[in-house]
């Protein structure tokens, strides 16, 4: 399988246009990260044994039955296919590309479905994969529709995979409260809301024999002990939370506005604005030649996703950059 392109890669960006003072916008992650307490000497010197504390609060969090910790939900991503004997599997398209390409690397018969199209699907399906809400879109599907979806492949031995890694800002869309159910898997991921990318923490919450079957195929320590440390803070510091979802609210409704200002009609979630455009390549150059590195879709999706802006600072370079490129173009 080769390797696909992601954001945040900005060592591409400075490889291929130079320079230095880059504004990377290009992930769709929390600008703010969580403040990351002090650790016990003990995080860096010990295997990192699964912390029963930890679980509780990512349980607590997500309203979630019971979950594991995984070294980030591409961990689950790639290890949930090979738990599986090639079956049909259907994704919701556009989408995070790593769900299709795992699933045809472990030899499933992978067809990539529209939205509009994924009722019409479900009965040749042996696996729905859906994003929740929807990376790069924005889309997003009433919990009483997937659990609908879920209750009729668990009924052949299919399962629904709802990955939420985007879902902390909008909670009543998460299906995890449901996971204990049979054929329903849900995938969280710590990187966004709490901006801690470089962490390496999701986690997955479904029913006890996918879990266990999914732990022995990762394997042991895959979790690191500070990360399980950080990530046992930021799950039950609720004041933060509570202030970073009112933070970031106002910050997606002034990315929105700001694109709109210069004729861009966005759509998206609070922490990423994403739009089709037939000059999605020249758009995205224009950007890094002001060295603001955005999220370039150049196929099917064909289109661009912009992150928020870090501080007032990097706004007002976002808004030069925009300027600059409606000034530019006929």
């Amino acid at each position: 399988m080769s390797r696909l392109t992601h954001g945040g890669n900005l060592n591409a960006a400075k490889a291929r246009f130079g320079g230095a003072n880059w504004l990377d916008l290009s992930a769709g992650l929390s600008p703010y990260a969580y403040p990351v307490p002090s650790l016990p000497a003990d995080a860096w010197q010990r295997l990192p044994e699964d912390d029963p504390a930890l679980i509780q609060a990512a349980c607590a969090y997500y309203g979630a039955p019971q979950m594991l910790a995984v070294a980030g939900t591409q961990a689950a991503i790639q290890a949930l296919p090979r738990l599986r004997a090639p079956c049909r599997v259907s994704i919701a398209s556009p989408t995070y590309a790593e769900h299709a390409a795992n699933w045809r690397a472990a030899g499933h018969t992978v067809q990539e479905v529209a939205w509009d199209a994924l009722d019409t699907h479900l009965a040749a399906s042996d696996v729905l994969i859906v994003c929740n809400p929807n990376n790069p879109t924005g889309e997003h599907i009433a919990p009483a529709r997937l659990l609908g979806w879920a209750e009729c492949l668990a009924a052949r031995g299919g399962w629904l995979i709802v990955d939420e890694a985007f879902a902390d800002m909008v909670p009543s869309l998460s299906v995890a409260a449901h996971s204990g159910q049979h054929g329903l898997i849900v995938l969280r991921s710590v990187g966004k809301f709490f901006g801690l990318a470089g962490l390496r923490l999701g986690f997955v919450a479904a029913e006890s024999g996918v879990l266990d079957r999914l732990a022995t195929l990762i394997g042991p320590w895959s979790v690191s002990g500070p990360a399980q440390t950080i990530g046992c803070a930021a799950l039950q510091d609720r004041g933060w939370q509570a202030a970073m979802r009112t933070q970031l609210q106002q910050d997606g409704l002034r990315l929105q506005q700001l694109l709109a200002a210069y004729g861009i009609q966005s759509q998206g979630t609070a922490l990423f604005r994403w739009w089709p455009t037939p000059n999605a390549e020249a758009w995205h150059t224009h950007m890094a030649r002001q060295q603001i590195w955005v999220r370039l879709f150049p196929q099917t999706a064909r289109g661009i996703r912009l992150g928020l802006p870090p501080h007032e600072d990097a706004w007002q370079r976002l808004t030069r950059a925009l300027a600059s490129y409606c000034k530019d173009t006929p």
